[in-house]
């Protein structure tokens, strides 16, 4: 009995302790009101000066944000990509996203693998975990490579979803890597070089881009299924 219900217990402890926190200490509202007008307002730029605030605790700053907009989801974790890339140079970013990305993703997997989807669903959203859940139905293994090259869909809802799943963790893990290794190396690579507006026009790119690449890859699933029910009827 301790052991089924004691990670119930120590994530429900972890909740009531940060939620005490943001409703009783002043600091702590403000910071992370703060943190949601940063994501709000969609400007890289004031990422950039809120990471550089901190010095040399700019990385781990970082780090946290990456995991604090995972667990809020949907909060947009390209800006974070970006701004990581204009602060530590565009291969010193790129580590930066890309594990701290992970380590989000992880988060959310074993807060839905713990807590179940009710709190899930509080965490997001009924709607939203029921879009993911015909995503898996779909396209099965897929769907975590699928949506993590595309910018404009929450991967975070998408290990919310993992975590409801029989998916393995490290299996999750593995997929969750090189799924988001190709986008965050783009992303990082040209938010070492752009700054200012034409990060806009940039970003609108790398949508097309991967809508291209969510285009073929569905085709190639359907094609894959297609040929497998070919095969069953002859």
């Amino acid at each position: 009995m301790v052991k089924k219900y004691a990670p119930k217990l120590i994530l429900l402890l972890v909740i009531l302790v940060f939620a005490g926190m943001y409703m009783w200490i002043p600091v702590v509202n403000s910071k992370v009101n703060y943190i949601f007008m940063l994501f709000s307002s969609l400007s890289v730029e004031s990422i950039i000066g809120y990471l550089r605030s901190y010095g040399p605790y700019a990385a781990a700053i970082s780090f946290l944000l990456m995991i604090f907009q995972s667990v809020a989801a949907p909060l947009p974790a390209f800006l974070i990509t970006f701004a990581n890339a204009a602060v530590f140079g565009w291969w010193r970013g790129a580590i930066l996203s890309w594990t701290s990305a992970m380590a989000g993703a992880l988060v959310c997997f074993l807060i839905a693998r713990i807590a179940g989807r009710d709190v899930v669903e509080k965490l997001t959203s009924r709607f939203a975990m029921d879009s993911v859940d015909t995503y898996f139905e779909k396209y099965g293994r897929h769907t975590i490579l699928i949506c993590r090259l595309l910018p404009f869909v929450s991967f975070d809802l998408v290990s919310y979803a993992a975590g409801l799943t029989s998916m393995k963790a490290l299996p999750f893990i593995v997929a969750t890597g090189i799924g988001q290794l190709p986008a965050t190396l783009v992303y990082s690579y040209v938010g070492g070089m752009l700054t200012g507006s034409v990060k806009t026009v940039v970003t609108a790119l790398l949508i097309l881009f991967a809508l291209f690449i969510f285009i073929s890859l569905v085709r190639k699933i359907y094609s894959e299924k297609g040929s497998a029910s070919a095969e069953k009827r002859e």
